[in-house]
């Protein structure tokens, strides 16, 4: 699944469409995880797009009278065609711009979204609970400690808690924690002072790093530009099991917690 750093450069890859005009809208198949509202062909007729940004793990795509709501879901893309490629079977939904170039949403297993509010994005039901961006100022020691005073969860659970911090995915809550050097097992209400300074500045030196890095390419995810992305190479655990510790050269373990795989080293973090 695209995690935040994958999203990122997905929306940074169709930037240059800011300032154009919509030509018009086709929807193949509505059903996607909600439907495709069916009024967006008629909505975004000779519209504007005005801004492209990012909350958690979806694309906010600002247009003269309202938003268009992106999520990538499992195995969706959006893709920047200079021209109306012919479609394929997994492709759902396309925006044609007034100079013919045209974002198209592809998901072959459908669990992703295309919504619209005409209302502040922040009031929408998807957006109301979440937590701050890790990459904000928001996200600090003093915050994450007093939202783990209330945690007798795992810490590999409770920081991917989108209540707590968004856009914190399997992969990048691996690679923190192990940078971190904390036993993902760990209650997060154990955490020190320290180890949650430690641990805010990890999960941001590692978001940053996959954004740097073009996001994780694993299975379905490639930029809006089809080009792959390049961090899963510098993975320290996830993926890793049975293999030696970049740093230690211990055999690297997998564990189930919430039903997600955990890949940890039990010597660097304990």
């Amino acid at each position: 699944m695209p995690e935040l750093p994958e999203v990122e450069i997905t929306m940074r890859g169709i930037a240059s469409l800011v300032g154009c005009s919509v030509a018009s809208v086709k929807i193949r198949n509505s059903n996607l995880r909600w439907p495709i509202p069916d009024h967006l062909p008629e909505t975004l007729q000779n519209k504007q797009l005005l801004a492209l940004n990012r909350r958690a793990k979806y694309i906010l795509a600002k247009f003269e009278n309202g938003f268009l709501i992106l999520h990538l879901g499992m195995s969706g893309r959006i893709c920047l065609l200079d021209n109306a490629q012919e479609a394929e079977k997994h492709d759902h939904f396309d925006i044609q711009f007034n100079d013919d170039r045209v974002l198209r949403f592809r998901d072959p297993r459908r669990f992703g979204a295309v919504l619209w509010t005409s209302g502040v994005p922040d009031d929408h039901r998807l957006f109301q609970s979440l937590g701050p961006e890790p990459l904000s100022e928001e996200f600090n020691e003093e915050y994450l400690k007093k939202k783990l005073n209330g945690h007798t969860t795992a810490i590999k659970n409770t920081i991917m808690d989108s209540h707590v911090v968004v856009g914190v995915g399997n992969i990048y809550a691996n690679e923190s924690l192990f940078r971190s050097r904390l036993d993902p097992r760990i209650s997060a209400n154990k955490l020190s002072r320290i180890q949650t300074t430690r641990l805010v500045n990890e999960i941001k030196d590692t978001l940053i790093e996959a954004i740097q890095a073009g996001g994780s390419s694993l299975r379905d995810f490639f930029g809006a530009d089809g080009n792959p992305g390049y961090f899963q190479q510098e993975y320290f655990v996830y993926g890793r099991v049975g293999q030696a510790c970049k740093i230690c050269a211990t055999e690297i373990q997998v564990i189930k917690q919430g039903q997600r795989s955990t890949f940890y080293c039990p010597s660097c973090q304990n």
